[in-house]
């Protein structure tokens, strides 16, 4: 594995996917330093797993390029592949082998030394707390424990690079906790780390950087932090609303005036409602009363990175989108496709 260091690792240039008339991931560029935690925030459809698969070589782009631990993506996809681990969103694990049997038989495929296979399978699964079922059929265990053998897999080559597609999805929260945890501790080895997700706490939690993507655009990437200084310097607020007698109404009436940029969804008789500009709050409040309801509180609240992720694609992060077509909304602040650091 790497040592820790600074130094750019993953760089990417203009990358294009289309599918037919598709187009899953429109011209995207950005940098990865060795040893970052960085995250791929947005919705299902939004590019993540196919700007991954291209940078894994599984894809093969339309346009642009990228290069992995030095090597190119397209031109060198061998020294790519011998770089890097991939734990991708479907379980790569054979259901009737051990998880010591799936090790040897991934290690083999990988040309490693029989003693190498051994002593990091060995390593590996009593660091992601597998060793005691090593003998196990992987077809009893739980998809907590298939994930653990799964990253485990990934991790025999040693990569420089890991590649996580939504690595908690579906977990319970304990095996959550570990995995996210254990992410944290290959970082601090120098391993750099890929993620896609679309957890807000996920992201908020693990990620060094992050960039935040939508119908095939990054549309910003930067820390946790600076992201949610996007509102305040845009002058945005984040209010959230107690209303008496909410209906679609004054969600829809929130939703129509200038002043707003987003709505999200409302729970429980409240709305929460990112705004700006002089008059805003009378707005919103003329409007939801307007559409028949009583507002009762008001209170300005802390940014978070939905209330961003809505500032700036104008849609819920929870929103299963089935047609990422770009709708030529231009990157907040930048230049589609433009270097962003």
């Amino acid at each position: 594995m790497s040592e820790n260091g600074n130094g750019t690792i993953v760089e990417v240039n203009e990358l294009v996917k289309k599918f037919g008339k598709l187009v899953a991931v429109n011209g995207v560029s950005f940098e990865v330093d060795s040893g970052e935690i960085f995250g791929f925030l947005g919705p299902n459809g939004a590019g993540k797993t196919t700007t991954i698969r291209m940078l894994c070589t599984l894809l093969r782009p339309t346009e642009g390029s990228a290069r992995v631990a030095g090597y190119d993506i397209v031109n060198q996809p061998s020294g790519v592949r011998r770089s890097i681990g991939l734990v991708a969103e479907k379980l790569i694990l054979y259901e009737r082998l051990t998880a010591l049997e799936n090790l040897w038989f991934f290690g083999r495929m990988n040309h490693m030394a029989t003693s190498d296979i051994r002593e990091r399978s060995e390593s590996w699964l009593k660091r992601l707390g597998m060793y005691e079922w090593r003998d196990k059929l992987a077809g009893t265990f739980s998809t907590g424990m298939k994930q653990r053998v799964n990253i485990a897999r990934a991790l025999l080559t040693e990569p420089s690079v890991m590649f996580l597609d939504e690595p908690t999805l579906g977990l319970d929260p304990q095996t959550t906790r570990a995995i996210r945890q254990f992410i944290k501790e290959l970082a601090e080895a120098g391993v750099t780390v890929v993620l896609t997700t679309h957890e807000m706490a996920e992201a908020e939690a693990l990620c060094d950087r992050i960039s935040i993507i939508d119908q095939g655009n990054i549309v910003a990437l930067d820390t946790d932090t600076n992201l949610k200084k996007l509102l305040s310097d845009d002058e945005g607020a984040v209010v959230d609303v107690e209303v008496e007698g909410m209906s679609d109404a004054s969600e829809a009436a929130c939703s129509g005036l200038e002043c707003v940029s987003a709505v999200a969804e409302p729970e429980a008789g409240r709305l929460r409602v990112t705004a700006s500009g002089k008059g805003a709050i009378g707005q919103i409040v003329d409007s939801i009363e307007q559409a028949g309801g009583v507002v009762k509180r008001m209170n300005t609240l802390e940014p978070n990175l939905e209330d961003v992720f809505l500032h700036l694609t104008g849609t819920e992060i929870r929103d299963e989108v089935s047609n990422n077509i770009p709708t030529g909304r231009p990157m907040h602040g930048r230049s589609a496709g433009k270097r962003v650091r």
